[in-house]
């Protein structure tokens, strides 16, 4: 299934005609790297220069979101900075329909081009344009390796008055690259509340469990775990989860609880579990007094890098932003690699990375690159 409109290019013609930036290296030594340019060119380069093709684990993006608006540094925060730093434009997110789609498929095609073998992609979007999103990402990635569809809660209840429901929340777009991809399974503690939900029995001595059923779906004829045990046969369609030895040892350690009718479940205990898996609905609300426009939770960012890489993969982020990503992939071992052509989104990023304390769990050091049309501006300047 392919989403048909005007203007849209060949794969190879995009891979193929798109010219590379020139990057200057400005300070730093480092495999991290900080990149003031136009986000497909530089990739562009990456590829081609640097060496990177096939080499990112990790690639999160938070491109623009097609609404037309224009974001000042100011915006929700108007009290942290001086009045005269308000007026300053961040961005402009001025491209809409078939000129948006375009542009954030070149850009895909050329993510797909630095991703590993084992990488994966989440790109956040906005619900009123993120079905047509997921179209491209289908035909870029192959709807084989469509992983989630994340509901992100942004925002506390809004009471406006209109004929609509109240909006509280955004798209998060996982895809990965191959079936073969990183994967750290991501959990969340028990709040007492789960406990006593989830584990509704308690032993003598007062420990919480569940019980579960012994048996699973599909049938083993011949199979070990398809045999007779303790005179009871898995159910029709079922076999045993393991072998009769093994529920025999399971038995004679007490973790079979026997019902009145003779049918027996495993237990289950609440304190030997490892918390609950997390689902794909993420309550993660935005910074209240943003130091960037739509800058995101940083703890969103770290559930993120946790599951999807590794210590000392590389991760990606394109339209970096106030660089949160950046923030958090130094606090958590990993490389990086920040791209932007905003220059107060450079100046926000490296204010922010240089502040990054030098301790055992941070890496503040990069390398910080310069398009060369972007040193050659007249307001040139960095803070």
């Amino acid at each position: 299934m392919r989403l048909i409109y005007n203007g849209k290019k060949e794969k190879n013609a995009i891979l193929e005609t798109v010219k590379k930036s020139k990057l200057v290296k400005v300070e730093g030594d480092s495999i991290n790297k900080l990149i003031w340019g136009e986000n497909l060119k530089v990739l562009k380069t990456l590829i081609d220069d640097f060496d990177l093709k096939g080499k990112i684990d990790l690639v999160y993006i938070d491109p623009p979101f097609s609404t037309n608006n224009i974001f000042k540094l100011g915006d929700d925060r108007a009290n942290t900075i001086s009045s005269r730093e308000t007026d300053k434009i961040a961005y402009k997110d001025n491209l809409r329909g078939e000129k948006f789609f375009e542009f954030l498929r070149e850009r895909l095609i050329f993510l797909r081009e630095v991703m590993s073998k084992k990488a994966s992609i989440y790109l956040h979007i906005d619900y009123k344009i993120g079905h047509y999103i997921k179209l491209i990402m289908d035909e870029v990635f192959g709807i084989n390796n469509f992983r989630s569809d994340i509901s992100r809660i942004k925002c506390n209840p809004k009471n406006f008055e209109r004929k609509n429901y109240g909006n509280i929340k955004d798209m998060i777009l996982f895809y990965t690259k191959t079936d073969d991809y990183i994967w750290n399974e991501p959990r969340e503690a028990f709040t007492e509340e789960n406990i006593k939900k989830l584990f509704n029995k308690t032993d003598k001595d007062g420990r919480r469990y569940t019980t579960i059923p012994l048996h699973a779906p599909g049938e083993t004829k011949n199979g070990i775990t398809g045999r007779e045990w303790r005179g009871i046969k898995p159910p029709a369609g079922r076999h045993w989860r393991c072998s009769p030895e093994k529920l025999e040892c399971l038995d004679q350690d007490g973790l079979i609880e026997w019902s009145a009718n003779g049918v027996p479940r495993k237990k289950i205990y609440a304190d030997e579990q490892n918390g609950k898996r997390i689902q794909d609905i993420w309550e993660f609300k935005d910074p209240q007094y943003p130091t960037y426009p739509t800058e995101k939770n940083i703890d969103l960012l770290k559930l993120i890098i946790s599951t999807s890489s590794n210590y000392n993969s590389i991760v990606l982020d394109c339209f970096c932003g106030s660089g949160t990503t950046l923030v958090a992939c130094s606090q958590m071992g990993r490389n990086w690699i920040g791209i932007d052509e905003s220059e107060q989104a450079i100046n926000v990023t490296r204010k922010r990375l240089l502040s990054i304390s030098d301790d055992l769990f941070s890496d503040s050091d990069f390398e910080f690159y310069i398009d060369e049309m972007f040193i050659n501006k007249e307001n040139f300047h960095l803070v």
